[in-house]
């Protein structure tokens, strides 16, 4: 998605670009798959940085303005409402601020002028800043805000939607996250992330960017301090003035002529998860009466946001119902959906024999169904297996296989790199390591780093 937004940018004003892709479907860790007739999202469970038309001065504005998008042409339907439920007790995540500082008067009465200041101390951080680097959002928290239940509920979701970090989220990254959840909002395009990758290919086309798809990179050939061509799968070498690299920082070290492939061990993001999809009869599901979008839960005293022992971390993570946004009363989603997602442990699935890899891969999916359906109104087993017309799990073996971010790490590295920059003075990081996450992130980071590094010359 990155790659996709930089090569329209750097297109826009003259520069011939070739774009590369690894795989047959656009996107990255944006993207979809088709199997059978239904098209899964990967990725998107929301895109966030919701405003209302006409508001000026946010990320989803300016991403509008830069890329040349029309408002009606994302087609963005805002959420019915989400919730964050954690210690028997829940706060309402729904486009507008003033529901949550309700919320948190109400069940956090002695942190109301706390969880203010707060949020007055974040709304004076330039949290898009390229300097902006450092410091630990959990003790930010633990100075401004008294109760550890609601500093808890304050990180389950900014950390599940945006830190590489174990335990933990930088300031500036929390300060994104905060805004784009709290202050502003989710919202969905109707047919889901396909609809923003169209309109991305679209401007690819009319701005003659050349796109080659399942076309890997093989090798980075540097000379001196600077990268002067690529080596790609087919063994074809490219020559370049400058590179853009939506691979991962590691990644595309490693993908260097004078690195080893081994290089920066230590920077290896060690956050996976794992996804569960299940699909409904539209009409009995309709029955569920499950009406929110996106539940943050923790089950759990203290949350805890790390690689787990054992495959899957059950106790915490994100459900999300995509039929819960409001398309109008003209459409609707053909079948209902459910999508459950929490912490995994890349080496033990990576490690299992691929007959015990299927088995536990229903397993899990049995086992987060279970736990999201906690969380929602109940129904029996009968009624949801009746009602139940399709599965699919994704691991962190799926996501390294399909898109080489190594340790199947959707975060990347806990190593950002705001500025883009390497030590290479043309090869430069955009994506999820240069520290902009999610499907708006993932964008505002190619359009930045287009304009920073290819067109302020």
């Amino acid at each position: 998605m990155s790659g996709l937004a930089a090569a329209v940018r750097l297109s826009m004003f003259g520069q011939k670009v070739l774009l590369l892709e690894k795989h047959n479907s656009a996107g990255g860790l944006n993207s979809f798959y088709a199997r059978g007739n239904r098209k899964y999202d990967v990725g998107l469970h929301a895109l966030t940085n919701w405003v209302p038309e006409g508001a000026k001065g946010t990320p989803l504005t300016k991403l509008m303005r830069q890329l040349r998008i029309k408002r009606e042409e994302l087609d963005l339907c805002p959420q019915l409402g989400s919730l964050i439920k954690m210690g028997g007790k829940q706060l309402r995540v729904n486009n507008h601020f003033p529901d949550l500082m309700d919320d948190v008067a109400q069940a956090f009465p002695r942190a109301i002028d706390q969880f203010r200041e707060l949020d007055n101390f974040i709304s004076n951080i330039d949290e898009a800043a390229l300097d902006a680097n450092g410091g630990s959002a959990r003790a930010l928290l633990n100075e401004k805000i008294s109760d550890p239940l609601l500093r808890d509920m304050l990180l389950l979701p900014t950390c599940f939607y945006g830190s590489a970090l174990e335990n933990d989220i930088e300031v500036s990254q929390f300060a994104i996250m905060w805004r784009s959840l709290f202050k502003e909002g989710f919202a969905r395009p109707f047919i889901g992330v396909r609809q923003v990758i169209r309109l991305l290919l679209d401007r690819c086309r009319e701005h003659q960017v050349d796109r080659r798809m399942k076309c890997g990179v093989k090798q980075i050939v540097v000379r001196g301090s600077r990268a002067t061509a690529l080596i790609l799968d087919d063994g074809t070498e490219v020559t370049t003035n400058k590179i853009y690299s939506s691979a991962g920082a590691v990644e595309t070290q490693r993908l260097r002529s004078d690195c080893s492939p081994q290089v920066a061990q230590g920077e290896i993001g060690l956050l996976g998860y794992l996804e569960t999809i299940s699909t409904y009869q539209p009409e009995e599901f309709s029955q569920f009466n499950w009406k929110e979008t996106i539940i943050f839960f923790c089950d759990e005293e203290r949350f805890n946001y790390q690689s787990p022992k054992g495959l899957v971390d059950p106790k915490s993570g994100v459900i999300c119902i995509p039929n819960n946004y409001n398309y109008g009363s003209e459409r609707s989603l053909d079948e209902g959906w459910l999508r459950v997602t929490a912490l995994a442990n890349h080496d033990g699935w990576c490690r299992l024999p691929e007959e015990e890899y299927l088995a536990q891969k229903t397993e899990w999916l049995n086992q987060l169904n279970r736990v999201a359906r906690n969380h929602l109104p109940s129904i029996s087993d009968a009624v949801h297996d009746t009602a139940l017309t399709s599965s699919d799990v994704f691991t962190p073996r799926t996501v390294r296989k399909f898109t080489g971010h190594l340790n199947g790490a959707i975060y990347g590295s806990p190593v950002k790199r705001r500025d883009g920059r390497t030590d290479l003075e043309n090869l430069f990081i955009i994506g999820t390591d240069q520290g902009f996450l999610g499907v708006t992130g993932a964008m505002l980071s190619g359009i930045s780093m287009a304009n920073l590094h290819g067109l302020k010359e």
